[in-house]
């Protein structure tokens, strides 16, 4: 498809703006707490480069973002204009909401503005286009692409770059204590009641009560009660942001910095506690005494978007069912029959969830493995076979789906339906990443089948085992097999739990039917199958105390494809 210029719809509603941070004491950590698939992300949008389109003077550079939504481009915002710069950087940042389990089309179209007409009219010089998807440009934090004219012609030299950041919601808590010693008494018949107040000091020098402790009656040298405080109340998630502490009682303040230690516990230290007017009036005045500062930890919350743009790739398996059940691949009324107009129901489940994952793994490579058939050359029976019969290297460029098709005239379909070692061969290879102690690889499976797995009680203990490594798995029933017994796997009902009774320590495991979805758009299967992944990886890499990586330098992205 030719690429076009200028937004046809309507500009949609921008995105909603980020929600303020609640102040006060953050809530006790559980790992039970629904964690929020969703996430905003901000594009900062530079170019290089640009066509120069004016006669006596540069360019005037303008960027239109476009998202696509039910097959149109909708205009989602727009920058400033530039005054004749063929190097810009636009100053506008672009919020955009985003979601692991869609494919989110993005459309960056440029544009040299003349001022006195709109931006997309016919006065406007179009200087070039890109396309990607918000996965693309969270995976790699940093995309940089060639603009493209109309018809898929270079715009010179032309390139744009979009770089991504989170906007984090909660970053984390801290716990604080604190003490105080020979506090000036400031009661006539009974000795001072002692309270402290927590400032966080803003950017324009005003003040925002954090947290008061409570009140410690008739004590000189309280000593208040540990508390904690979300990092977004206390500093807006930036350690270095100064604080001002108020003693109660009107003994004075004190104000010192945030120590910047994450997640350790930092040596005691203290403040005097000055009294101004005491300062002026008293000429040996030292201090009202002094508060310390018992124990400070922080305690970091990372987001699914953390570990991803901190460099964590997501390894895509699928696993296709191969068993005599599925009928005759030359007979059309087989599940594995190849439709030259259609995609079968495998195919369909394969691109649907294929097609999300492929932006989160930077070699665009998915492993490919099939089950229940007879395979070359003795033609036994395998269960985790590669299905382009490389024991080596079971990876296939790109989707997986002519790798399938290919393979099965190779085969003779058999049985049963042995699942668990797939499970088990995956697994192995997760707990090899496992042992690097970093999060850099997760692993999603899935298994497309097409009835109630044989080996049920093998494959619940290759679940329970799973559950303690960096992967997910998804199990799609295709046709129209009684999967009633498959719905134990899932756990939604219940914790799964191993012949032996050993519960699993995730939930990882999503099974659906493909036919609940047979008249939906591939994207309603993705986004069902593909929901809780974000929520499951935070989960393992949280029980792990893995922090996520940091990123790895900046590199420009070498596709060069055209928009399509």
């Amino acid at each position: 498809m030719p690429f076009t210029h200028g937004a046809a719809c309507p500009p949609s509603r921008l995105a909603a703006p980020r929600a303020a941070a609640t102040m006060g004491e953050a809530p006790e950590p559980s790992s039970q707490a629904p964690l929020a698939v969703l996430s905003k992300v901000e594009l900062r949008v530079s170019c290089k480069h640009l066509l120069d389109r004016d006669t006596l003077n540069k360019s005037d550079p303008c960027v239109l973002l476009l998202m696509q939504s039910q097959g149109q481009w909708v205009e989602v915002d727009r920058s400033e204009v530039i005054k004749s710069n063929l190097n810009p950087v636009f100053a506008k940042i672009f919020t955009v909401d985003y979601y692991f389990e869609e494919v989110q089309k993005l459309r960056f179209e440029v544009y040299d503005s003349h001022g006195h007409a709109g931006i997309g009219t016919h006065d406007d010089d179009f200087l070039g286009g890109m396309e990607c998807t918000v996965g693309q440009i969270v995976a790699q934090k940093r995309v940089t692409k060639p603009l493209f004219l109309k018809y898929g012609k270079f715009a010179g030299k032309s390139t744009i770059t979009v770089i991504s950041e989170e906007i984090s919601g909660n970053n984390g808590y801290v716990e604080l204590a604190f003490r105080a010693k020979k506090l000036d008494d400031k009661d006539l018949f009974s000795k001072s009641d002692p309270f402290l107040e927590i400032y966080r000091i803003d950017n324009d020098r005003s003040e925002q009560l954090v947290y008061r402790t409570e009140v410690v009656k008739n004590n000189l040298s309280p000593i208040w009660e540990p508390f904690k405080v979300s990092l977004n109340s206390l500093c807006s998630c930036e350690e270095k942001r100064k604080l001002r502490v108020r003693k109660g009682d009107g003994a004075g303040a004190w104000r010192g910095d945030t120590p910047g230690q994450r997640g350790c516990r930092v040596p005691q230290v203290q403040w005097e506690c000055m009294n101004p007017k005491y300062k002026i009036k008293k000429r040996n005045y030292k201090n009202s005494g002094v508060v310390v500062l018992l124990d400070l930890k922080i305690h970091r919350v990372y987001s699914f978007l953390d570990y991803i743009m901190g460099g964590c790739q997501i390894h895509f398996t699928v696993a296709i069912d191969f068993t005599a059940s599925n009928g005759d691949p030359r007979n059309s009324c087989s599940l594995h029959y190849i439709n030259p107009y259609q995609p079968n129901e495998y195919l369909k489940a394969l691109v649907a969830v294929g097609e999300i994952c492929q932006d989160y793994d930077s070699d665009k490579k998915f492993s490919a493995l099939g089950f229940g058939a007879r395979i070359p050359p003795k033609y036994e029976v395998s269960h985790d076979f590669a299905i382009n019969f490389n024991p080596d290297n079971d990876e296939c460029e790109g989707e997986p789906g002519p790798a399938a098709r290919s393979c099965l005239p190779k085969i003779q379909l058999y049985g049963p339906t042995n699942v668990a070692p797939i499970i088990s061969k995956v697994a192995r290879v997760a707990a090899d990443e496992e042992r690097t102690k970093e999060a850099s690889q997760y692993f999603i499976l899935l298994i497309l089948t097409d009835g109630v797995v044989t080996d049920m009680a093998d494959t619940r203990e290759a679940i329970v085992r799973a559950s303690y490594l960096p992967m997910s798995i998804i199990i799609v029933g295709v046709g129209n097999a009684d999967f009633t017994d498959m719905q134990i796997l899932d756990g939604d009902d219940g914790v799964l739990r191993s012949p032996r009774g050993e519960p699993v320590l995730r939930d990882i495991v999503q099974f659906v039917p493909f036919r609940e979805f047979k008249n939906a758009s591939p994207t309603a299967l993705a986004k069902c199958v593909l929901a809780e992944v974000p929520k499951q990886v935070v989960e393992y890499y949280s029980y792990k105390a893995f922090p996520p990586r940091c990123p790895q330098p900046d590199t420009p992205d070498s596709s060069l494809s055209s928009p399509q």
